[in-house]
């Protein structure tokens, strides 16, 4: 029976059900404009549906030559840090590992971890510690930084950091339930990044 209904719809030749791309004539490509035509014409009373399109800024322009600066921003629930600020690369945290990001970097998401990201301007490298957060990295060679925490490495304390991993320690070692285990073992990572943040 399946064998039949195959071969009768395919003896058809150009079945609509069966067209592909290659078949559609290029007349029959919507766009918003031509959707937007249309419903006008079907429902005239209601206006038509916004696309996502409707809410987006166009995507700036890829650049033909690549630029000799890199712009990062970095942005956090409470502040922003750096807003378009011109540097000649930066280096991040990600999860798999160190990611350096020069002008014309491949588009790419990263998701960081607890880490240093370094800031290079000519001779000069500013460090910060991310606690975690994403980079966006643009074709364009813009770099957004969005972090839950991010602090010059120099405004931290080293004893309170130790004081602080000494305490998570010793609540991983008491911990009894499986929340707890999972808080305290999250403050030994972000405890154990930031001292080695400090001596490394």
């Amino acid at each position: 029976m399946f064998r039949q209904a195959s071969a009768h719809l395919l003896r058809s030749g150009k079945s609509r059900f069966l067209s592909t791309a290659a078949e559609v004539p290029a007349t029959e490509n919507v766009g918003v404009s031509a959707f937007s035509e249309k419903w006008k014409k079907m429902i005239p009373n209601i206006d038509p549906p916004k696309t996502p399109s409707s809410y987006m800024k166009p995507r700036p322009p890829t650049p033909s030559t690549i630029p000799s600066k890199l712009k990062i921003n970095v942005a956090l629930p409470y502040s922003s840090m750096l807003s378009s600020k011109e540097v000649d690369m930066i280096i991040v945290p990600a999860t798999t590992g160190q990611m350096g990001v020069l002008p014309g970097h491949v588009a790419t998401i990263a998701e960081l971890k607890p880490g240093i990201m370094s800031v290079h301007e000519g001779n000069d490298v500013t460090k910060y510690f991310i606690s975690s957060g994403f980079a966006f990295i643009h074709q364009n060679s813009v770099a957004d930084i969005v972090a839950i925490e991010a602090v010059p490495i120099e405004q931290i304390d080293p004893a309170a950091v130790q004081k602080g991993l000494a305490e998570f320690n010793q609540k991983l070692s008491s911990a009894s339930t499986d929340l707890e285990k999972a808080e305290a073992q999250i403050g030994v990572d972000l405890h154990s990044a930031l001292n080695g943040a400090l001596t490394g």
